[in-house]
């Protein structure tokens, strides 16, 4: 007989007012690899946050525990008030829908159109009527510049714009947070800033949080309202873009932003 995990309380208590996301004392490891080691940090509703790091540092490990795509080994994560973790998988399936993400690989359905890529989840997850799917898809085409491409299948697209595609998917689906996972990492470079510019009209136009893992740094300069760096799973600076990138306090961060400027 299994036991239903029961969240605390008052998961709130411990919030502090506009706090969206928050992890506490979050372990993850992976065998004898510890990837997240006791990692506190919070993100504030509406605010763009940047992790940037080495490979490894843990940075999407974050994004997979939000998603629920693994779970950590200590601590606690909560989301707009609600664990998301422990949590019964009910709650988890509900704090769930108010996340999106966006990965390194496009993953649409080869098999659909554009349009039905972006309406299956409202219709199916959401239960939102097929009309009304459609019509939020349609505007989320135009919002990505691919009015005309309603009825492409994947094949039929370019590397950016199934990315576009994927990031119009997302924000199909409403969501308070966006994850953003290296998401012009698969593309060739003369498509990279087609979608970076997609991405810097979402940060502008809507007031999505956004927490982004990309070595992008000149798109985490324009668009992050704080930058945290990581390094062997823990967060060894944190600050607004101007500070980390022009003038970082650590040794380690100041190497890894000259290895990769």
């Amino acid at each position: 007989m299994s036991t239903e995990i029961q969240p605390e309380n008052n998961p709130t208590d411990r919030q502090s007012p506009g706090e969206l996301i928050r992890l506490e004392n979050v372990t993850k490891r992976f065998g004898a690899n510890t990837v997240l080691d006791h990692l506190d940090f919070s993100v504030e509703a509406g605010k763009h946050v940047t992790l940037i790091g080495p490979s490894g540092s843990g940075k999407t490990t974050i994004l997979r525990l939000l998603m629920t795509l693994t779970k950590p080994d200590e601590g606690t994560i909560t989301v707009d008030g609600q664990q998301l973790f422990p949590a019964p998988e009910k709650q988890v399936r509900e704090v769930r829908k108010q996340i999106g993400m966006v990965f390194q690989q496009f993953n649409l359905f080869p098999n659909m159109s554009a349009l039905r890529n972006i309406t299956e989840a409202p219709v199916t997850v959401l239960g939102m009527p097929k009309d009304e799917a459609e019509a939020r898809a349609r505007e989320l085409l135009d919002l990505v510049g691919l009015a005309d491409k309603c009825d492409a299948r994947p094949s039929q697209l370019s590397g950016g714009q199934q990315q576009r595609v994927a990031i119009a998917r997302a924000l199909a689906m409403r969501p308070k947070v966006l994850l953003l996972d290296e998401v012009t990492s698969a593309l060739d470079p003369e498509l990279v800033a087609g979608v970076l510019d997609v991405l810097r009209d979402i940060a502008r136009t809507t007031d999505i949080t956004m927490l982004c893992v990309t070595h992008e740094m000149n798109f985490a300069r324009d668009i992050s309202d704080q930058v945290l760096m990581f390094d062997s799973g823990r967060i060894i600076e944190s600050g607004p873009p101007e500070k980390i990138f022009s003038e970082p306090a650590k040794d380690r961060t100041r190497e890894f932003l000259s290895a990769v400027l």
